[in-house]
């Protein structure tokens, strides 16, 4: 079993930034990819940015450059850097972990992020 609990999650206004974390029970070996997801009120749950074990990134092309994503393979913690946050990305995020040997996902209770104008 793998428990996310994501932390950093609050109102800013448009501009600022915030630090998302997410720590992951568990053995370390066994979590594979980590990935931040949002899901907006009336959309669906979307990615905003993942990496893998190796340090290996993605993100959506609305967070480009704008949102950092990072781990601690030893603290079993991602990290979300988001700067220059904008009204839309308001949005209930999420920290997904995947183990690589249950082949599970495993998912946290989520952290609201308002940004306003």
């Amino acid at each position: 079993q793998v428990q996310p609990v994501e932390s950093g999650g609050g109102l800013v206004q448009a501009g600022g930034s915030l630090r998302l974390s997410c720590a992951a029970s568990g053995s370390r070996l066994g979590i594979g990819i980590m990935g931040w997801y949002r899901q907006a009120p009336g959309k669906q749950r979307e990615l905003v940015a993942s990496i893998d074990s190796g340090g290996n990134t993605n993100y959506a092309n609305s967070v480009q450059a704008r949102f950092t994503i990072s781990r601690d393979n030893e603290k079993n913690t991602a990290y979300l850097n988001m700067n220059n946050l904008k009204p839309e990305d308001t949005a209930v995020y999420y920290c997904n972990v995947r183990h690589r040997i249950l082949a599970l996902d495993f998912w946290g209770q989520g952290t609201q992020v308002t940004v306003s104008s």
